[in-house]
């Protein structure tokens, strides 16, 4: 009987797994998961989860009777220490050898952190990136307390977007010019930032942070620009780095994370790759995708090619961000992009990202229709003129019928 191994209890994981199953696999199937839950979904931590809306079980990504269930052997509060891809086993933090015939990484990502020189390793201090940094985070989560969020990125927008609906003062800084410089365009970052300064959010950008100040907990910080902020606590929302420690160690080829080739399979033929610890070619570029959607059909993709298929993962880009009552929705990826237009229907309003005139991705705030349209034409390779895109008159759902 075949034993298939899955390192990473996320989203990856998960989806691999199922896959599995759906496409007839009789083997074994170990899943290996840090965590002392089952796996669960992550974007709600930092949103409904914080906010008290959400209970643990409905983070769940399949009920945890599911792996019994379906002979799946799901191994929590469990490391994976080492893989020999010689010998197909992987060293457990248990002690455990598991030999394999098949071995998936879907180990994720980690968020990167503050240097101790600087108070990092303060009190008070978090990321938001799994559910013990949500269980942590929520007491401080008190009307009235000041909090220093540290990055402008979609992370520190979002935490800022929780932290201010519960009513505490929010002070933002990011070092480089305006929020979201990294992954949209000016437009979108005015957007956004009206949006959190209408919420009473104090956006400083191009200020970075010297230092937090404290003892054992921050008490305060130091900008760049000299000035000094009283804070009650801060959260970290500087990025997040592919988990290669595992690859590395075991000699694949990393590349922007683990490299894999079209059939999500790493340098060794028997390790597949999947989720955001995994780079893939697209448009003749070695990216990750760190998305939900990325991680689900790079698993599924992955699956299939364990049990001896050849399908080949063609990346469709898209994500999301929830930030108060707005829904944020992206198709494509805007890297390169020359020109940007606006179409503003109402209260909804999307941004169209043209690269040599061909249409490369859409920023949508709460316009899921022009998302879904937009969505469909870049995936067809169709680029209607912006004055079409941007004309009140034109009938977009027509645009994918041309």
């Amino acid at each position: 009987m075949s034993h298939f191994v899955v390192i990473g209890g996320g989203q990856a994981g998960a989806s691999l797994v199922a896959k599995l199953l759906t496409e007839g696999f009789d083997g074994k199937i170990t899943l290996i998961g840090a965590e002392d839950v089952p796996p669960y979904q992550r974007p709600p931590l930092s949103k409904a989860y914080l906010l008290g809306e959400m209970e643990l079980e409905r983070l769940y990504l399949r009920p945890a009777a599911f792996y019994p269930e379906h002979d799946i052997d799901l191994r929590l509060s469990t490391r994976a220490v080492s893989v020999d891809p010689a010998a197909r086993t992987v060293a457990l933090s248990t002690g455990e050898d598991l030999s394999y015939d098949a071995l998936a990484l879907a180990t994720g990502s980690y968020p990167r952190t503050l240097p101790a020189a600087i108070g990092g390793t303060l009190g008070g201090v978090f990321t938001m990136r799994d559910l013990r940094d949500a269980d942590t985070m929520a007491p401080e989560l008190v009307e009235g307390r000041r909090v220093l969020i540290i990055g402008g990125g979609y992370i520190g927008l979002e935490a800022a977007a929780v932290c201010a609906k519960k009513g505490l003062e929010v002070t933002l800084v990011e070092m480089v010019p305006r929020i979201l410089q990294r992954v949209a365009s000016p437009e979108t970052s005015d957007y956004f930032r009206a949006l959190h300064q209408s919420h009473g959010v104090d956006i400083r950008e191009g200020v970075g942070l010297d230092r937090l100040l404290g003892d054992d907990r921050v008490t305060g910080a130091r900008l760049t620009d000299g000035s000094e902020l009283a804070v009650d606590f801060a959260v970290v929302g500087v990025g997040i780095m592919p988990a290669t420690a595992l690859a590395e160690g075991a000699g694949l080829t990393l590349d922007n994370g683990i490299a894999t080739d079209a059939q999500c399979r790493t340098s060794d033929p028997a390790i597949w790759a999947a989720g955001d610890c995994a780079s893939c070619l697209f448009e003749g570029n070695r990216i990750r995708l760190e998305s939900v959607g990325n991680a689900i059909d790079m698993a599924e993709v992955a699956a299939q090619n364990m049990m001896g298929k050849s399908v080949d993962y063609v990346p469709a880009p898209w994500f999301w961000s929830d930030q108060y009552d707005c829904k944020l929705q992206i198709a494509g990826l805007n890297t390169g992009y020359d020109a940007v237009y606006v179409k503003q229907t109402g209260d909804a309003r999307s941004h169209w990202y043209y690269r040599d005139s061909v249409l490369v991705a859409v920023d949508a705030m709460n316009d899921a229709r022009n998302y879904m349209i937009g969505k469909r034409l870049i995936e067809a390779g169709k680029s209607p003129a912006p004055e079409v895109i941007t004309d009140p008159a034109t009938d977009m759902k027509a645009l994918l019928r041309s």
